[in-house]
């Protein structure tokens, strides 16, 4: 089983001043649950090298099992700051792909030509794509074969504009992914705010929030096993 998670390289939370990045729990949980059940994982970025972590998801509320984990392993962490670039990555190469959010994806992942085509890649081979809270920016763009939107038709989900608004950055993204699915002819689905809650539709998974990404890397080791 060898799985490939994408992170973003973005920094920045548009001209605020403020940073963002990764969300740690959103890469750590998935990580080490894709580990436990024997994966052989690659970390990319479209950067390469260390990506960003954003600040507000290493405060103490923020943080769970898994980060405290990730933060002793030193595999883990090896493997974070040694991420590779997206250059010559292939979906022959992979079972599974995965995205986890903070919300830089929805600067750099959601417009990357690279990520796009290799998810266009794994979904052409009928591999299983996923992406939590604010990862599933980088599906808003691809197509499927027939150059259709990839959402068209499914089931999905993501960070909904009530949690935006709730954290007070609705004015300060650059897109809404719940608008972006449902312009884009996708079923947008969502659970209460902040809790877990993972749509699978065919080969691709998504899920809400943060809690939510330990039932969105379950739902693709399910596939996986199948």
């Amino acid at each position: 089983m060898r799985i490939l998670m994408i992170t973003t390289s973005h920094d920045r939370m548009g001209d605020t001043g403020h940073k963002t990045g990764i969300w740690l729990e959103e890469l750590a949980a998935p990580y080490f649950r894709f580990l436990d059940a024997g994966a052989e994982i690659t970390l990319a970025s479209p950067k390469g090298g260390k990506p960003p972590l954003d600040p507000n998801s290493l405060v103490p509320d923020a943080l769970t099992e898994a980060t405290e984990r990730f933060e002793k392993d030193a595999a883990a962490k090896r493997a974070f700051e040694n991420t590779v670039t997206l250059d010559g990555l292939k979906a022959d190469d992979f079972d599974a792909l995965f995205y986890p959010g903070g919300h830089g994806p929805l600067w750099d992942l959601a417009t990357d030509a690279k990520s796009i085509a290799l998810i266009e890649a794994f979904v052409a081979q009928n591999k299983p794509v996923a992406a939590v809270c604010h990862g599933p920016a980088a599906l808003v763009n691809a197509k499927t074969a027939d150059g259709k939107p990839l959402v068209a038709g499914k089931r999905v989900t993501g960070f909904t504009n009530d949690e935006e608004k709730a954290v007070g950055l609705e004015k300060v993204v650059p897109l809404s992914i719940e608008d972006e699915f449902k312009k884009h002819g996708g079923t947008y689905e969502r659970g209460e705010m902040w809790a877990p809650f993972a749509v699978v539709d065919g080969k691709l998974v998504t899920g809400q929030n943060p809690a939510s990404s330990d039932a969105t890397a379950d739902e693709v080791i399910k596939l996986l096993s199948a």
